[in-house]
């Protein structure tokens, strides 16, 4: 007996069957998918348009791809393309409101090794892309990869980098933070390397993890699949809905029921994986933490400066390029996911933190009041010494 699914795919034009895949997954984003509604109707010359268009199609029926793939300048139907650049390019012709679901903040923490000093630079990105790397048993799994992004690089020898404050070159040490967590998380495999002018597919098996710690928690809810070669392949997408917990396969027009895909598992093998899609578990906890971090920075960094602004959240902004790829890592700190206990503690502890940087200021502004009505007392006094003199 055939089982009544209530989602749609979407008809393949030709080779588009990359692009099918990004769009039933942004599809399925509802915090994409909501801001794309509302971004349509005054941003009448991004992406949202032909996309709200689409998902309004897409709620009914099996739906076409046409005007997106002419928005997005698709000439040639015909030829296969690689989903992560889609997925890019789609995401820089979308409202600003839109594309910061997927946006995360990348530090850059420079440290001469001679003088010590530091420098910073913030970075945005849409994705991290992940090299695959060499091991004993010829696969590996994502944790891996995200170490290896993340892992400290040393700068020696002849790699030795400039330092304005020692005017020369020395040994540096480049350190990466994620300070910004998305609340999605795209991680990019690097299946396709270019080698000896053309491309080649490395389909070594990937442990992928259905939850992740980085130290946020992030929950599998999407990927993408690619069978075959680069030109000659074929992409598929597997998605849980939000509000399921049961995997969908989506095939360009077909979508099916997927009975081998379970979260009571830590981690599934594949050979096929390509873009994985995590979504932020939000707690509650790390928004205070990341208020208490933010007062810590401003009591030192602003000794008398605008206190009235202290536990406000700092926008940052940035002309950094986006992220696409890096060869290096860095070990991530991970923990349990049986931690209700741990973010009750982690919990009062920023409490009470945040209630101590609260004190300090009200001290502060204490201290600058009595400044004032000491020196008015002073000014007085001598104005009074003046007049008697006169």
């Amino acid at each position: 007996m055939k089982q009544d699914i209530k989602y749609h795919g979407l008809k393949n034009q030709g080779a588009t069957c990359y692009l099918n895949s990004v769009l039933q997954v942004l599809f399925m984003t509802t915090e994409f998918r909501e801001a794309v509604e509302r971004c349509s109707k005054h941003s009448e010359d991004a992406l949202d348009v032909q996309l709200h268009t689409l998902f309004e199609s897409l709620k009914k029926k099996t739906s076409e791809t046409t005007e997106v793939t002419r928005k997005l300048g698709i000439e040639k139907v015909i030829e296969q393309h690689d989903a992560g650049q889609y997925f890019e390019k789609i995401l820089s012709l979308v409202s600003n409101e839109a594309s910061k679901i997927f946006e995360g903040h990348l530090i850059h923490r420079t440290i001469c090794c001679k003088c010590d000093s530091e420098t910073e630079d913030d970075v945005p990105f849409w994705f991290l892309s992940l090299p695959l790397m060499d091991s004993s048993d010829k696969h590996y799994s994502v944790v891996d990869g995200i170490r290896e992004f993340l892992k400290d690089a040393e700068f020696d020898g002849d790699d030795q980098l400039y330092c304005e404050n020692c005017d020369d070159k020395c040994d540096t040490t480049v350190k990466y933070e994620l300070r910004h967590h998305p609340e999605v998380l795209m991680l990019l495999l690097k299946r396709f390397e270019y080698q000896y002018m053309s491309y080649t597919k490395d389909s070594r098996a990937v442990d992928v993890y259905y939850t992740i710690n980085i130290p946020e928690t992030y929950e599998l809810y999407a990927l993408v699949e690619h069978f075959g070669t680069l030109k000659g392949g074929h992409y598929k997408a597997k998605i849980k809905p939000q509000d399921e917990d049961r995997w969908y396969e989506f095939n360009d027009s077909s979508v099916t029921l997927l009975h081998n895909m379970s979260h009571r598992n830590k981690s599934e093998k594949s050979r096929s994986a390509h873009l994985l899609f995590y979504r932020k578990k939000n707690t509650g906890t790390q928004d205070k933490e990341n208020k208490v971090e933010e007062g810590r920075r401003k009591l030192k960094d602003d000794d008398l400066g605008e206190n009235d602004h202290l536990m406000k959240k700092r926008k940052t902004t940035s002309d950094s390029t986006l992220v696409h790829s890096r060869q290096t890592g860095h070990e991530v700190t991970t923990c349990s996911t049986g931690h209700s206990d741990q973010d009750s503690n982690q919990e009062t502890a920023a409490s009470n933190t945040e209630a101590y940087i609260q004190g300090r200021l009200r001290l502060r502004r204490s201290w600058r009041l009595y400044v004032w009505l000491l020196l008015v007392f002073v000014f007085g006094i001598f104005l009074l010494v003046i007049a008697m003199k006169i």
